[in-house]
């Protein structure tokens, strides 16, 4: 049976989450749709969200341009340090590393978090 693209970014996702799921180290979660990109920095217990970033909270910002990605990433790595939170993991929730996920990545990076 053939999955459909949806099913199967889940897929991959899921897969990230259960390797990752008993480390010691905070997870940059990351989320994009066709408008905005959302970034959150979870907890490594996974239910407490310690910083969030997203094209959504700055409505003169459009998500879907690689600009915007790599404001949000500069903005959560800035929350990240407020946190004292430095080593993340990165969790792209299975979207392919280019564009848009790898600015936001690439800016999270100069920002100061370690992944």
């Amino acid at each position: 049976m053939k999955l459909t693209k949806k099913e199967a970014r889940l897929r991959r996702a899921t897969k990230f989450r259960a390797k990752h799921a008993s480390k010691d180290t905070a997870r940059l979660c990351v989320h994009k749709t066709s408008v905005h990109i959302y970034a959150q920095i979870i907890s490594s217990c996974g239910t407490k969200t310690l910083a969030s970033a997203s094209t959504l909270a700055n409505k003169s910002k459009n998500g879907g341009n690689v600009d915007a990605a790599t404001s949000i990433g500069t903005e959560i790595a800035k929350a990240a340090k407020k946190a004292k939170v430095i080593k993340v993991a990165f969790d792209r929730s299975g979207f392919k590393y280019h564009g848009r996920i790898k600015a936001l990545a690439d800016a999270a990076r100069e920002g100061g978090l370690e992944f």
